[in-house]
């Protein structure tokens, strides 16, 4: 429960630190919040909802677990460093397991794919579908480990607060071809349509068209292949409590039900927060975890921003919305994996009709997630927890949710009962669903968008809104909406980020 006064509270403290507030506890602003921690700051975290996590949060439900948003751990190693800032090892706390396969691709026709890390089972799928392709599936594997190595282990942490720092980098990105996109890139590598689609899908992850996005996503697949696909026992939400811990034994604080208002400026420079309370913070520093386009259009004053305009926040594109069914039945699907993608009948016209059209298509693709495969206590005994996701026009949509989402959900419903959960509708045990004005008026999306802004070319890198605000001094931005982008490794380190560009707080005592 909120608890501060009412009143202006100094950012020193009583031992001399400095004062960091971070917006939000999504894993970006957990991160951020341990980073600032080991480099010497009074941390406080505030988070609008009751619990921690943001997007990562955790709901139960009539005996059932769910992770409310993100089901994988793909860079293991960035959360390993969290760990280390603190002086323990993650493994004490969390109990990972490599998901094999990470999850199985179902085509519309039934054909299946499952994808792991092996390159020779991989191989062998890919022979399955189009023997023709096992090369040219090599050389596209071959091709995203450099994408991997220049766009994620060179770049994915480095500040772009300067033009000069995308000119240094112009020559590789034109050498990796980012002015292709994923599924541009894939083609050339391999004919046949579903080995295209395998290849081309996973920057759907990120939010972005495979149509449009930039080649530098295609980094996910080595990613992939080199760190594994993992599931923490006990759901993602251990993962938030682990770095939530870490935070007190470092001597910061979340502060919960604070929803931030605006932050307060002297001039030009962040010196707090005033919250919708009406309570006003001090702070030396302020980062946020917020949605970046929140940020800037809700919580900074439109006459302090010169590049982040009302109207630039407005024709920039954002990714797609999300409707999430969270869902339990009494019976158990043992035959369904971890994790399944089942792909419908169209691919590239339904993303048009997603991400260009602006309009809620009767056919759909679903992510479903299904934990208890690898944790049964996420269910009560003889029960399966299951989540199913499917991508959907973000709120430029002229869509009413409000009556629109039961009749979305038993389409969905239809599907999975046709593919791979017959009799799922009668087997219910417990139903939650969430749409993109959840993502807006619970998580403030700007849009409802479910992943910020769209991971195009123009709004990559140093396009996208910089990890040191480019409008106000002593304001820093992490998570989906700065650079690198969207999904945990993303957002983890856009927190790493920090470690360059935020002065170390013996600097600022």
């Amino acid at each position: 429960m909120l608890t501060l006064p009412s009143h202006s509270r100094n950012a020193a403290s009583s031992d001399g630190r400095p004062h960091a507030i971070v917006i939000g506890s999504g894993f970006g602003g957990l991160a951020a919040a341990i980073r600032l921690g080991a480099r010497g700051y009074r941390v406080t975290v505030l988070e609008k909802q009751l619990k921690p996590g943001g997007r990562a949060a955790v709901f139960r439900q009539d005996g059932f677990t769910f992770d409310a948003g993100p089901t994988i751990v793909t860079a293991p190693f960035l959360f390993e460093e969290l760990w280390g800032l603190c002086g323990r090892r993650m493994s004490d706390d969390i109990d990972l397991r490599p998901l094999d396969p990470f999850y199985r691709i179902r085509f519309h026709d039934g054909r299946t794919v499952d994808c792991n890390s092996d390159p020779a089972a991989m191989r062998e799928e890919i022979r399955r579908i189009a023997p023709e392709d096992v090369a040219g599936y090599d050389r596209f594997m071959r091709f995203s480990e450099e994408i991997y190595t220049t766009g994620f282990e060179k770049l994915g942490h480095v500040p772009f607060s300067s033009w000069t720092d995308m000119a240094r980098v112009l020559p590789s990105l034109l050498r990796l071809k980012s002015f292709r996109s994923v599924y541009g890139v894939v083609s050339q590598y391999v004919r046949n349509p579903q080995v295209r689609i395998l290849l081309s899908f996973h920057s759907l992850f990120v939010g972005g068209n495979p149509f449009d996005v930039t080649s530098i996503y295609g980094l996910i697949s080595f990613l992939e292949r080199r760190w594994g696909v993992h599931f923490p026992m006990g759901g993602m939400g251990s993962l938030v409590e682990g770095l939530v811990r870490l935070i007190a034994g470092q001597g910061g604080r979340i502060v919960y039900g604070a929803e931030v208002a605006e932050v307060l400026l002297d001039g030009r420079r962040a010196i707090g927060v005033k919250l919708a309370t009406g309570a006003i913070m001090r702070s030396d520093i302020v980062v946020s975890n917020a949605d970046a386009a929140w940020t800037y259009h809700k919580l900074v004053p439109s006459h302090a921003r010169r590049r982040w305009t009302d109207r630039k926040l407005e024709r920039a594109r954002y990714s797609m919305g999300l409707f999430v069914w969270y869902f339990g039945t009494t019976r158990r699907y043992a035959d369904v994996p971890h994790h399944t993608i089942l792909l419908g009948p169209r691919y590239r016209e339904l993303l048009r009709d997603i991400f260009r059209k602006k309009t809620l298509a009767e056919d759909m693709s679903l992510y479903l997630h299904r934990p208890t495969a690898t944790d049964s206590s996420m269910a009560p005994p003889g029960c399966d927890a299951f989540y199913v996701l499917s991508p959907v026009p973000n709120l430029c949509a002229s869509i009413d949710w409000n009556s629109e989402a039961e009749r979305y959900r038993r389409a969905v419903a239809n599907v999975l009962e046709s593919t791979v959960l017959p009799g799922v509708e009668k087997n219910l045990a417990t139903s939650r669903v969430a749409t993109p004005l959840h993502f807006e008026s619970q998580l403030l999306s700007f849009k409802g968008a479910g992943f910020s802004f769209e991971p195009i070319l123009t709004q990559s890198a140093w396009f996208r809104p910089h990890n040191v605000s480019e409008d106000i001094d002593r304001l820093y931005l992490v998570g989906a909406g700065t650079h690198p982008g969207a999904g945990v490794p993303g957002v983890l380190s856009s927190a790493r980020i920090l470690d360059t560009v935020v002065p170390h707080a013996a600097a600022l005592a």
